[in-house]
């Protein structure tokens, strides 16, 4: 790696604290590279050669099942994304690709898990890594088993606006049916969810929702803390 991909891998939080022989002998083979959209990465059920952390973009975490597919997360950097069947040396149960020309930093598995082994720090920093897509996925889960399709939507609207500066103009990163999967809807169902909201503060115009009514939105997200979080996948999309 160039010195100054060096430089990037080393701010990135997961290495921040690491030992620097540590740090030097992971990234010996270790690759920072610019990846177009939609590209698969990691498929589910294959069993993967690189850690993936991805550093700019985005990337969708999906997986499917006979004629069906559905979006399980939208990771935005610095993240990795994928990380526990490399430290389980199992095979994935999601697949993951670009959904926007992304720069990702791939190191190889077997070197991600001697150096867990050998840095107290990087073991540390891939436990918390670990720890933070669980939570990530068991808000997902109490959202999509306790809210309403509208209520879904209505969350996503107010902590994307949040995560813009509250500008109250919301622009869809990526298209209507990535959203309503990843909200677990249908998108006529997520049609349909825009329409009931636009009593309730909102007006969508194309690929924009602007909010016109904040409080009225928010009586409809019943926003609660252990649901939603600053960290939350739609806020840092």
């Amino acid at each position: 790696m160039r010195a100054s991909d060096l430089r990037v891998a080393r701010s990135l939080p997961l290495f921040a604290d690491m030992q620097q022989a540590h740090f030097r002998s992971l990234m010996s083979a270790a690759l920072l590279q610019s990846i177009p959209p939609h590209v698969v990465l990691i498929r589910e059920g294959e069993l993967p050669d690189f850690l993936h952390v991805l550093v700019e973009g985005a990337v969708e975490l999906f997986a499917s099942h006979a004629d069906r597919e559905t979006t399980i997360q939208v990771i935005v950097p610095p993240a990795t994304f994928i990380i526990a069947p490399i430290v389980l040396e199992e095979l994935p149960l999601k697949s993951a690709q670009t959904l926007v020309k992304s720069r990702v930093l791939m190191i190889p598995a077997d070197a991600v898990r001697r150096t867990f082994g050998r840095d107290a720090a990087f073991a540390r920093a891939v436990v918390g890594e670990l720890a933070l897509r669980y939570r990530d996925l068991v808000r997902a889960i109490k959202a999509q088993k306790l809210r309403t399709g509208a209520e879904r939507l209505a969350n996503w609207i107010l902590q994307t606006d949040a995560s813009k500066g509250s500008s109250g103009r919301v622009t869809l990163p990526f298209e209507k049916r990535l959203l309503a999967s990843l909200l677990g809807m249908t998108p006529a169902n997520l049609s349909r969810s825009l329409a009931a909201l636009a009593s309730h503060g909102i007006v969508s115009e194309g690929r924009t929702i602007v909010i016109k009514n904040r409080k009225k939105l928010q009586r409809v997200a019943q926003e609660n803390p252990l649901i939603e979080a600053p960290r939350d996948i739609a806020e840092r999309t």
